[in-house]
């Protein structure tokens, strides 16, 4: 597999992403802002932690910190990673401004500078669509878990909510450059991701459609003057066996 820092396609993918840091946390559901959000949110991390308590997490593709700021707030030890240094850099400011404990770096999703059995949680937010080698990806992330661990992917099935929306991700000119050499370019089925987390030895695979949250960001959407969107999205996730 090639270097992230040589691999063009990742480079392209890099430089979107770090164009957007700015204002990324301003785009539609980025954010949590009203009290439905809030409570999908915290249903969901309940869902998926299932009781566990002060795991070391991983949050890959962390972007500007969405996950990794709602693990901590949980106490967990959080490690981010992120391609974008300009995300990092955001989400580093902003662990500063919140006295947050948060460990930040700058790596490849699919070739992880960590030591195998490192973390006890797996976790990434509209990730797999953005990497060239996504079932690699979900190799790396296996090998860095614990035994008993678990790996939970939030992703969603874009290409099922008709035309790409303007000024989305999937709209750019650098994904518009590279889109073809994505396998999961535009989402995919939860039924399909669950598959793929069976299909690399991962047990107790389960997954959640995530209507509550579907529904409280197209309330926001509407209340923002944007309209309603009604994305596809869901939680999948797997347990290492121990």
């Amino acid at each position: 597999m090639t270097s992230g820092r040589t691999d063009p396609v990742k480079q392209q993918v890099a430089a979107h992403w770090d164009r957007r840091a700015p204002s990324f946390d301003e785009d539609f559901g980025h954010s949590i802002r009203t009290p439905a959000e809030r409570a999908a949110w915290d249903r969901i991390l309940d869902l998926v932690l299932a009781g566990r308590s002060a795991l070391d997490a991983l949050d890959a593709g962390c972007g500007t910190g969405f996950l990794s700021f709602e693990l901590a707030a949980r106490g967990h030890r959080v490690t981010g990673i992120d391609f974008a240094p300009a995300m990092l850099a955001e989400a580093r400011r902003k662990a500063a401004a919140r006295g947050a404990a948060i460990r930040f770096e700058e790596a490849d999703a699919e070739q992880l500078p960590f030591a195998p059995r490192s973390f006890d949680l797996v976790i990434s937010r509209h990730l797999l669509w953005t990497l060239p080698h996504p079932e690699a990806a979900i190799d790396e992330w296996l090998r860095v878990l614990r035994p008993g661990g678990r790996l939970v992917i939030v992703d969603g099935q874009f290409d099922a909510a008709g035309p790409v929306a303007p000024g989305s991700a999937r709209a750019s000119a650098e994904y518009a450059a590279v889109g073809e050499q994505l396998p999961f370019y535009g989402g995919r089925a939860r039924e399909e991701i669950e598959a793929v987390l069976a299909a690399h030895g991962l047990g107790h695979v389960g997954g959640d459609s995530l209507r509550d949250l579907v529904a409280a960001q197209s309330q926001r959407s509407i209340a923002e003057g944007a309209g309603p969107r009604a994305y596809r999205r869901y939680v999948v996730w797997g347990d290492l066996a121990r």
